[in-house]
C-alpha cells in the first residue's frame, strides 16, 4: 500500500522497458520501449511516420497528365410523367480519345448532369476503337459511314487544312488525333445518329499494308 502523495507504478513486463507508468490522475506516458515520448502515439508511431504518411498523401494528390481527352458533345433532358408529377433525368453524350488513333463514344443517364457525364465517360472508355491515321494527321482514303438515316463522308486533306466539320463530328475526329480532314453529312442530322455514323466510317479505314494483305496484291 502506497502512502498518501505517492504515485502508483504498474509495469507491463518483467522490466521497466515496454512498461506503462500510471499516476494517480490517470496520465499515461510511454516508456523507453514505446519510443520514449508521448508523441509516439499508439503502437509506437512517431513524428517520422506521420511525416512519411503526409508526403505520400501529397504525392497522390498531385495532378497527373490525363491519358484520355473527354469532350462533352450534347446533354439531353428527359422527363417521365408519374403519379406524383414529372420526374426529370439527364442524358450525356461524350467522346473519349487518346489523340493517337483511338476514340470511343459513350452515353450515360442519371438524375444529375455530373452523374450522367461520369457514366458516359466510363461507357466511352469501354467502347474505344482504333483506326488508321497517316503521319500528316489525316486519313489514308475517302470513306463513308452510315447509321440509320445519317450518312457521313470523310475525305483526306492536305496539311494545314484543319478539321472541316460540324460540332459533333469535329469533337470525335480531334479526340482521335486527326488534324486535316474534310467531312460532309447527308440525310438526318440527329446528333446521336451522326456520331455513330462517324464511328462506322472510322472502323472502315484501311492502311496500304492492310489492303495489300487482304487482297494479296502490291499497290
Amino acid at each position: 500500500m502506497a502512502e498518501n502523495g505517492e504515485s502508483r507504478v504498474t509495469s507491463g513486463g518483467s522490466g521497466d522497458q515496454g512498461g506503462a507508468r500510471r499516476t494517480r490522475g490517470g496520465t499515461r506516458t510511454g516508456g523507453p520501449g514505446e519510443g520514449g515520448a508521448a508523441a509516439g502515439g499508439r503502437g509506437g508511431r512517431g513524428r517520422g511516420d506521420t511525416m512519411r504518411r503526409g508526403r505520400g498523401r501529397r504525392d497522390r494528390d498531385e495532378p497527373r497528365e490525363r491519358e484520355f481527352q473527354e469532350t462533352l458533345i450534347s446533354v439531353y433532358r428527359c422527363s417521365a410523367t408519374v403519379k406524383g408529377g414529372r420526374r426529370l433525368s439527364f442524358g450525356s453524350l461524350v467522346c473519349v480519345g487518346d489523340g493517337k488513333g483511338r476514340v470511343g463514344v459513350g452515353y450515360g443517364k442519371a438524375k444529375e448532369v455530373p452523374g450522367a457525364f461520369q457514366k458516359a465517360i466510363k461507357a466511352g472508355r469501354r467502347s474505344l476503337k482504333r483506326f488508321t491515321i497517316t503521319p500528316g494527321g489525316s486519313i489514308p482514303h475517302e470513306v463513308k459511314g452510315r447509321f440509320g438515316a445519317s450518312q457521313v463522308v470523310l475525305i483526306p486533306a492536305m496539311p494545314g487544312t484543319g478539321v472541316i466539320a460540324g460540332t459533333a463530328v469535329k469533337a470525335i475526329l480531334e479526340a482521335g488525333g486527326l488534324t486535316n480532314v474534310l467531312t460532309k453529312v447527308y440525310g438526318s442530322t440527329n446528333t446521336r445518329n451522326v456520331v455513330k455514323a462517324v464511328m462506322d466510317a472510322l472502323e472502315k479505314l484501311r492502311s496500304k499494308e492492310m489492303t495489300e494483305t487482304l487482297r494479296g496484291v502490291e499497290l
